[in-house]
């Protein structure tokens, strides 16, 4: 099996409102041009929850509280491979501040599929707004396009 890198992906949720990250600011950015959530890749030794309020702080300044996953999603886009920890984050403080990677903004939920984004993330978005049990997901790509969404 292919090795899957493990990262996080966090939806920051504030009145009815997810923090989202507008990717336009990273050279070689493999999400350029998508509002994402924010998060990355797992350090060494360090376990999903760990990344997930690292990961918050470095991109937003946001102190976490208190966070629950939400499910996994695999992502398979040709030779690129991860694992996505989601979570949503409702519980934190603290001021924004500028991220190095893209724009953060407040988007209304009921707005979010308006925005530039990766097809797979509409298959999972819908699980964590209605608050569904835990999610397992694979989305494969074939040269950026979802070929395919299914249940592992």
């Amino acid at each position: 099996m292919t090795y899957l890198r493990p990262t996080v992906l966090c939806y920051l949720k504030k009145d009815d409102q997810y923090l989202l990250l507008f990717r336009n600011k990273k050279k070689n950015d493999y999400n350029e041009g998508k509002w994402i959530g924010v998060g990355g890749k797992l350090e060494p030794g360090e376990t999903p929850n760990e990344a997930a309020i690292r990961e918050v702080k470095e991109e937003t300044g946001l102190d976490v509280h208190s966070l629950e996953i939400a499910g996994e999603v695999i992502f398979i886009n040709d030779n690129y491979h991860e694992i996505m920890y989601v979570y949503e984050i409702s519980d934190f403080s603290g001021s924004l501040i500028s991220c190095n990677e893209g724009e953060l903004r407040w988007i209304p939920i009921n707005d979010i599929y308006d925005y530039p984004m990766w097809e797979g993330d509409k298959s999972f978005l819908p699980l964590l707004i209605n608050h569904q049990p835990y999610f397992k997901l694979k989305v494969t790509y074939q040269q950026n396009i979802l070929v395919k969404v299914e249940t592992y």
